[in-house]
């Protein structure tokens, strides 16, 4: 074999130092692309500035006029099919279903004073950049309490035909998994082509605290992420592969996690959907959280909510879900936060899934009240409610015997349709002893409660 005399040069020192060049180029790209990961103001520089002040503005004047028109004691049909349009100076703001929204944030124990605060402070909106595939733009309220997602015209379409039937599962199934969609809007500003977007309640809040975030779907192909350089304040959601050889450690709580897990990708199955995440993170308990116990006051408080069976996202003269904190108690007290090691509570979990709170020798209500008390439980029971903890956004914190985790289901709107169905056999051609994604919706179904069952203790 011979080298002409250019490849001769390019094998000494050279070469080297080309490598060497490369590797800073590479190492350089990586950091770049680092940077574009994680959370960002938006502030008067920023390129949807603009759009998210309309937002704002919109949004404000969109609760405004849900609190100057107060909720009907019931939703009508008319309700999921409404649309109201209100006009601003450079741009025009559309508002889906606005009472059904409205009726299931008040059962979430959400005052509309408190969800247009948190929507259109003078706090900038935040915009976070993932390692997603999506499209989407995402954005975050200034206290991270509400996401901002944009939607496709054929996603918003197909939530609002099936909102009757997903707020009756939230009916059903009080302490659901699935995300909280709180409000569904259209912007159009002149010039412009319109976007579709949903307000949704953040899983991960609130999050100071939060150690790692994952990204599930049960599979492996595509399924590894990078996680950030140490040491870096850069948000990265990490997928499945990143979570090989860890677990979710409940005790008491596992029973139930399985069964709304498989209650809620059942729900699901018979939307015909598939490719939706299960999100997870997790953060330590405090030492005061490990060791402190529940007040007996408290103890009666949480258990009545968490029992209190007359809470419905569809007639909206019920205040609350069972478990949220008046924002006069929402403080959390370290003797409230951990349910599993105190010694006025002990939670029994059988193989329904259900958490059987028992006070020890106690009776709360006394005889008089026993069929009730029973009726009460059989309720408890049928809808797989838990205790839920006396903290910010309950429904979707549980607590370990170690760590708190934030968990709950999101992305639900992929159908499995034509297109998913070539895409299911060119996968299966590509990747024949892989698992992927793209599977029918019982098979997802299936596969997720497996990972779940598998990785928790």
């Amino acid at each position: 074999m011979f080298m002409n005399h250019s490849e001769m040069e390019m094998s000494g020192p050279s070469v080297n130092r080309r490598s060497r060049t490369v590797k800073r180029r590479r190492w350089g790209g990586l950091r770049q692309q680092w940077k574009l990961l994680g959370l960002f103001e938006i502030d008067q520089e920023h390129e949807f500035h603009s759009l998210t002040c309309m937002m704002k503005e919109g949004l404000r004047a969109a609760v405004q006029n849900t609190i100057d028109n107060p909720l009907p004691d019931e939703l009508c049909e008319d309700d999921y099919s409404l649309e109201v349009t209100q006009i601003h100076k450079d741009f025009r703001m559309e508002t889906y279903a606005g009472p059904v929204f409205a009726s299931l944030r008040r059962s979430l124990g959400m005052t509309e004073k408190e969800y247009q605060q948190s929507l259109s402070s003078e706090g900038c909106y935040l915009q976070f950049i993932s390692n997603s595939k999506s499209k989407a733009d995402f954005f975050l309220t200034n206290d991270k309490r509400f996401f901002l997602k944009t939607q496709s015209k054929r996603e918003v379409r197909f939530l609002l035909s099936n909102l009757r039937i997903y707020m009756e599962h939230l009916e059903k199934y009080p302490h659901s998994l699935l995300v909280k969609f709180l409000g569904v809007h259209r912007i159009k500003i002149a010039n412009q082509r319109k976007k579709y977007f949903i307000v949704m309640q953040s899983v991960f809040y609130p999050d100071d605290r939060i150690m790692a975030r994952y990204d599930i779907k049960g599979c492996e192909v595509s399924r590894w992420t990078d996680p950030a350089p140490e040491g870096s304040h850069i948000i990265v959601v990490l997928k499945d592969l990143n979570f090989e050889g860890q677990f979710i450690h409940l005790d008491q709580q596992r029973p139930w996690l399985l069964r709304q897990v498989e209650i809620d990708t059942a729900f699901l199955q018979t939307l015909n959907v598939l490719d939706y995440s299960l999100l997870l993170a997790h953060q330590p308990l405090h030492q005061d959280e490990l060791s402190q116990s529940l007040s007996f006051a408290t103890l009666i408080m949480r258990t009545k909510k968490s029992v209190n069976p007359v809470s419905s996202p569809t007639h909206a003269a019920s205040p609350t879900v069972p478990g949220v904190v008046a924002d006069e108690d929402s403080s959390p007290l370290p003797s409230e936060l951990n349910c599993t090691h105190n010694s006025h509570i002990t939670e029994c979990s059988g193989n329904d899934g259900m958490d059987n709170t028992s006070l020890e020798g106690e009776n709360i209500e006394g005889p008089s009240r026993a069929g009730a008390e029973s009726a009460d439980l059989q309720a408890f029971q049928s809808q797989n409610r838990r205790l839920l903890p006396n903290f910010k956004n309950p429904l979707h914190v549980i607590d370990g015997p170690e760590q708190r985790y934030f968990i709950g289901i999101i992305d639900i709107f992929t159908v499995y349709g034509f297109r998913k169905r070539l895409e299911h056999l060119w996968k299966r051609l590509r990747h024949p002893s892989q698992t992927f994604s793209t599977v029918s919706p019982p098979a997802y179904c299936h596969r997720l409660c497996h990972w779940v069952q598998d990785h928790t203790k």
